[in-house]
């Protein structure tokens, strides 16, 4: 991994500069005849695969960063998309990997020199690679599978220097995530990556998950065997990615995998008194039972009394059309600031089509219904757009938001019909009341 401050910026600063070459060279195939449609294309074919090319070589930050921008490619419009889609999926799961020697001498420091006693095979070919680390495949001394997750050197300090960066080049991403403000969710994302270098934190997270969800009929968390700061064991899942499930699974399955998401995502908190808060589809998988495995619990928010109450009192209002009531309700959660006046009924109608899955018994999520939304409060010229810019996002609810963002994503990147009514009056507190 790449780690002095210079040479990752210099890769970082290639994105914005490679954007403007691309704008230029249209500009002149177009006077030379070129449709602008075609042109278009073009630009966003390369720019997406410079993003991938530039954030995958970088992992850390840069490579998280594009992660989290990719639950979100459902909201960019099909004609624009498709490259984005193949570039940003990518980083999911591939990245390139470590060398051996380097890989070698993290297990010596962190599990000590006599780290092979402790299995019986190990794999030094990864079989994964993601943000911070990469994964391999091993037999534990008592004969079990397990998967070895192991944090790249000098991780920490790329990360660091990479958020630092990427916030510099914040409104060069916003084109990718219409209707979506980039700097909050860096800012954020600063927040969970921090946590996420020390492995014995994740390991516990995991522990907590796996004890919730023991025994769940849909969805498997492994066993942690063993961890270290920079090293965690668990046990090995074979499945079929999420990624892949979205690409060609078959209308059961991905109704069936958007309903487990869907319970996920709601019932941890009530749960386990946790949220996993990086929700793309690299850390979800299908297994052949029918349930769905959960990996990478690095970035995890505490909710000690599960989902704030107030969202689903809102959700409520909202849906029932008491508009007043629901301005009264924002504005003491500080989603209006004081001194800001709005007319309930923009609130009403900016937020009703949020709301939307909670209202009949079975929602279709599409594409198409999040490119709508993105284009609806993103339009400059609409009501909508002036309505969001008056609201505000309380930094206590700003987590809970971007995961169920990511979620909803996942959700329409599936193209799943969930019946996501009675998921969140059984576990979204003040929805049912």
């Amino acid at each position: 991994m790449p780690r002095k401050t210079a040479a990752r910026t210099a890769k970082l600063a290639s994105l914005p500069l490679g954007v403007a070459g691309r704008v230029v060279g249209g500009w002149g195939k177009r006077l030379a005849g070129q449709s602008a449609e075609a042109v278009s294309a073009e630009m966003s074919a390369k720019t997406a695969e410079q993003l991938f090319a530039v954030l995958g070589q970088l992992k850390g930050g840069a490579m998280k960063f594009g992660q989290a921008l990719s639950v979100f490619e459902a909201a960019v419009p099909d004609e624009l998309a498709e490259p984005y889609r193949e570039a940003l999926t990518k980083l999911q799961a591939a990245a390139p990997p470590m060398s051996t020697k380097a890989m070698q001498r993290m297990l010596d420091e962190q599990l000590g020199s006599g780290w092979r006693s402790r299995f019986a095979e190990f794999d030094e070919q990864p079989a994964a690679a993601a943000s911070i680390g990469q994964v391999h495949h091993a037999t534990w001394h008592d004969g079990r599978e397990v998967a070895v997750k192991i944090q790249y050197p000098g991780a920490d300090e790329a990360l660091r220097s990479d958020l630092r960066q990427l916030m510099r080049f914040s409104k060069l991403f916003q084109a990718a995530v219409p209707g979506t403000e980039i700097k909050p969710l860096l800012t954020e994302l600063t927040d969970r990556m921090t946590e996420e270098l020390d492995y014995r934190a994740e390991a516990d997270n995991e522990r907590a998950f796996a004890k919730a969800f023991a025994g769940d009929e849909h969805v498997l968390v492994p066993k942690v065997l063993a961890s270290a700061p920079k090293v965690m064991i668990t046990e090995w899942v074979d499945g079929t990615p999420l990624a892949s499930v979205i690409r060609e699974g078959t209308r059961e399955e991905r109704d069936r995998m958007g309903l487990r998401l869907a319970e996920f995502h709601f019932s941890a908190p009530a749960r386990a008194g946790l949220l996993h808060a990086d929700p793309h589809p690299g850390n979800f998988m299908m297994l052949a039972d029918g349930r769905m495995c959960v990996i990478d619990f690095g970035a995890v928010a505490k909710l000690p009394d599960g989902l704030p109450k107030p969202l689903g009192v809102m959700t409520r209002l909202a849906l029932d059309g008491r508009s007043e009531d629901l301005y009264e309700l924002l504005r003491a959660e500080g989603f209006v600031r004081d001194g800001t006046h709005i007319d309930p009924e923009d609130v009403l109608a900016y937020l009703m089509p949020f709301v939307e899955p909670a209202g009949p018994q079975q929602f279709h999520f599409t594409r198409k219904w999040m490119q709508q939304q993105a284009e609806r409060v993103g339009d400059l010229r609409g009501k909508d757009f002036r309505t969001g810019r008056s609201l505000n996002l309380p930094p206590q609810y700003l987590l809970v938001h971007r995961v169920t963002l990511g979620t909803t994503g996942i959700l329409c990147q599936l193209d799943a019909e969930v019946p996501m009514r009675s998921v969140i009056e059984r576990w979204q507190p003040g929805f049912a009341d």
